[in-house]
């Protein structure tokens, strides 16, 4: 009694045992966001999955011992059991084993009495539920920040005195001094220089709204960076990487928390009314996610399992997009091409109704004043011809250009941000770009006015009441036929136009690099429509003048005769927006169908599609990623390309650890194991599970137990059976041998143990391991040989070995 008395004093792991498992996980140190200082005191912001996992015997195996000495804790769930660290990938299989599980228990149980009924019902429609609130919070949300974007955006330039909440355009909608040639212009409507000296005319008054305008812009910058640097370091940049990161299983805790989503909300406001070239449609895509994880809490059936949430992810992805683009349906297909890892049939129909929501719910806040969902909502009709094809596939061209240009500077800059001291100084760096931006944007109208705005008036078909520059036409036709305008030669302001497009192309081309990936919320869709739209113009333009000045060369001859509308350069900034986009992401049907909802236009459909395709092409001739992925494997996330085809002629055994003259693999045997012996093996090892053989010399396996749940089941043994102490026998088996007098209570951990691990043999090729790590999402596989364990293959084992294969740098995959 005295010797077992010793050894319950001798609790060795016991004290403090798992916070120094949380200290040794090495994945913690690794986190880096584009350019954030991490701050983990965050981490909690969404906790863990629920702590109460269902028993699952199915799955895990299990039984009762039928030893009296034996005590089976693990009849009851036990809190944390079932649930994964922070920076570790989710078992795919054995969630949706779970949900299978809980569906048949629910099923089952709807039989017995009309309560379970009731409550069966309820379970099949809470999915249903989950994506109405999903779009509703969504929609909710982009109005907000549509609203508010657009009010702070003319805040650099003026005031309304008749109300500081109202915008430059609402400001004037009332006016009775308005006419419709000045319609901007209001006596209601108050520039800077008006109100601090009282005129707004000469040079000092064009100075003092200067600074105000570079004023402002750096408050709002400033602010941004500051509270996503000080409450939110995941609320910067524009998510959708670590988005498509965790719907592929990865966990980032607090990333999609309600602080990220509070505080990413109000900076992207300000980043976008900064003046900055960014876009919030990325961002719009994070927040969606936000929206659906915090709302998946609401129900158990996603509460507990990390793979249906991800499903409720790919709906709440497609939402997001919806409200950018005022395009459910381009919503949708963007979550299947774009971001997601999983995408059932079910997901599909409810990614469907989520858009729809989404989409109905920002229709009905209205916050641009005109019907529309996007301020660039344009119509055209004019047909387009089939000799314009070329300009078009000449679009489709410099998109791919443009997109592999900007994918290897901005990859090249970011790099230099976190390997040098610019990466310790976000808030001087953000400062630095937004001064340069202001500075060159304010004596550009074209830079000046916000990058929506400046999209709409390029996608803008010029009729005979506009009064834009773009459309400064003589006129030489009788204004009494009616019908569609014909061309006409360019004006002053079409030329004077035209060069100023010029210097925003550049300006945008440039200032873009280094905008994208700074610690703010920062879009890419609208800087690349931006760049895209400008090229598309300016192509435009001169085509619709080649063909008056020309229109007896047989190109034009055939099909434009004179004093007709032959080119509309509206839409070759559509189609130019359209390619420089593609470019960027890579994205193809679901882009052209986004492109389509935004216009409405059904037979620019094979325009659009021809230029997306030419520009995918060109761009993946010279770089195979898009943005996304580019900076996925920038910041060394586990992700598996499942669009990449494995094409090497390697082995299992040329992958697996451990390698020839490594250490043996740290294996835990069934039933000879002490808890010290266990405990000792967690406190020296970092690994994220353990096999579990029959004996080491025989090495033949068993199954495996995570290392999470090691530690939690021992703690919780020790807390609450007593005599558990370090000298205890753990066991796996489903019956124990009869133990002497005065032994210490054994500890059976069976109900931890997955009894059907994947295995594959070591000479199975790595292009079919490579394949069931992408399709059935797996974390690891054990390697055998003739039944005997041989070593084990990790996510991150095959992602290094692919990064070895394509000559990168393996040591670049960061993460579990």
């Amino acid at each position: 009694m005295a010797m077992w008395q010793g050894a319950m004093d001798n609790r060795g792991f016991r004290q403090g045992s798992f916070s120094s498992f949380q200290n040794s996980s090495s994945d913690e140190d690794l986190m880096d966001i584009p350019g954030t200082a991490m701050d983990f005191s965050m981490r909690d912001d969404v906790p863990p999955l629920d702590r109460e996992v269902e028993e699952d015997k199915s799955y895990n195996g299990g039984g009762i011992g039928s030893s009296n000495r034996i005590m089976d804790f693990l009849e009851e769930p036990i809190p944390g059991v079932g649930t994964y660290d922070d920076f570790n990938t989710i078992d795919w299989v054995r969630e949706k084993s779970r949900d299978r599980d809980r569906h048949r228990e629910i099923t089952n149980k709807s039989k017995e009495s009309t309560w379970a009924l009731i409550h069966s019902v309820s379970d099949a429609f809470s999915g249903w539920l989950l994506m109405l609130l999903i779009g509703l919070l969504s929609g909710s949300l982009a109005g907000l920040i549509d609203i508010s974007a657009h009010w702070m955006t003319d805040l650099k330039e003026g005031i309304c005195t008749g109300g500081f909440w109202f915008n430059h355009e609402h400001c004037c909608w009332n006016s009775e001094h308005v006419t419709f040639e000045e319609r901007d212009k209001c006596p209601e409507w108050n520039s800077w220089s008006q109100l601090i000296i009282s005129t707004d005319e000469g040079a000092f008054a064009y100075i003092v709204n200067y600074f105000m305008y570079v004023l402002w812009a750096l408050l709002f910058a400033f602010l941004a960076v500051s509270l996503v640097k000080v409450f939110a370091p995941y609320a910067c940049g524009s998510g959708i990487p670590e988005i498509k990161t965790i719907l592929s299983g990865f966990i980032i805790r607090g990333y999609l928390g309600k602080w990220t989503l509070v505080i990413k909300t109000i900076t992207l406001v300000l980043a976008v009314s900064s003046g900055l070239s960014l876009g919030k449609e990325g961002p719009l895509v994070h927040v969606a996610c936000c929206c659906g994880n915090i709302l998946c809490h609401c129900f158990n059936k996603y509460r507990k399992n990390e793979a249906k949430r991800r499903e409720v992810l790919s709906a709440a992805a497609a939402a997001g997009v919806s409200v950018a683009f005022g395009a459910p349906i381009g919503g949708v297909l963007f979550s299947l091409e774009e971001v997601s890892y999983y995408f059932p049939l079910k997901t599909l129909w409810r990614s469907f109704f989520a858009a729809l929501v989404a989409a109905f719910t920002l229709r009905s806040i209205n916050p641009f004043g005109n019907s529309r969902l996007v301020l660039f909502y344009v119509e055209f009709h004019t047909p387009w011809h089939l000799f314009e094809l070329v300009p078009f596939v000449l679009l489709g061209i410099f998109g791919g250009l443009w997109g592999a240009l900007f994918i290897r500077t901005n990859i090249a800059w970011c790099r230099k941000r976190k390997t040098t001291q610019l990466g310790k100084y976000p808030v001087i760096e953000v400062l630095v770009v937004t001064a340069i931006t202001a500075v060159l944007a304010f004596p550009n109208e074209y830079t000046r006015m916000s990058t929506s705005e400046l999209i709409s008036e390029l996608f803008n078909d010029c009729g005979l009441l506009d009064s834009s520059k773009l459309c400064d036409y003589e006129n030489r036709f009788n204004t009494s036929k009616g019908g569609e305008l014909p061309d006409r030669p360019a004006g002053v302001g079409v030329y004077s136009a035209m060069w100023q497009l010029a210097l925003t192309l550049i300006l945008k081309i440039v200032i873009t690099i280094f905008t994208f990936g700074m610690k703010i919320p920062s879009g890419l869709f609208i800087p690349s429509m931006a760049v895209g739209a400008i090229a598309g113009r300016l192509l435009g333009v001169g085509m619709e003048q080649l063909a008056y000045y020309h229109q007896e060369w047989t190109v034009f001859n055939s099909w434009c005769s004179q004093g007709a509308d032959c080119i509309t350069p509206g839409l070759y900034a559509m189609v130019g927006a359209a390619a420089c986009l593609g470019g960027v992401t890579r994205m193809t049907v679901s882009l052209v169908v986004i492109m389509f909802e935004l216009t409405g236009g059904l037979e620019y459909i094979v325009p659009l599609m021809a230029a997306a395709m030419t520009s995918k092409w060109v761009a993946d001739a010279l770089g195979r990623e898009g943005i996304y992925d580019a900076h996925i494997r920038l910041n060394g996330y586990p992700f598996l390309e499942a669009k990449e085809e494995f094409a090497h002629k390697t082995l299992a055994m040329d992958v697996m650890k451990p390698r020839r003259n490594d250490p043996l693999l740290t294996v835990l045997t069934q039933d000879s194991m002490t808890v010290e012996d266990v405990e000792t093996i967690i406190s020296e090892t970092t690994y994220s599970g353990f096999p579990v053989v029959v004996s080491r010399e025989s090495q033949r396996l068993v199954g495996f137990v995570l290392r999470r749940d090691l530690i939690i089941s021992i703690e919780n043994a020790r807390k609450k059976q007593d005599g558990v102490v370090s000298t205890s026998i753990i066991y796996f088996t489903e019956h124990s041998p009869p133990l002497p007098p005065y032994t210490p209570p054994t500890l059976k951990l069976r109900n931890i143990l997955d009894l059907s691990p994947f295995t594959v043999t070591d000479l199975t090729p790595m292009e079919i391991v490579v394949d069931i790590f992408r399709k059935l999402g797996l974390r690891q596989c054990l390697v055998t040989h003739n039944g005997r364990l041989l070593g084990i293959i990790t996510k991150k084992d095959v992602l290094k070995h692919i990064a070895q294969m394509a000559n990168q740098d393996p040591d670049s995959i960061l993460f579990n």
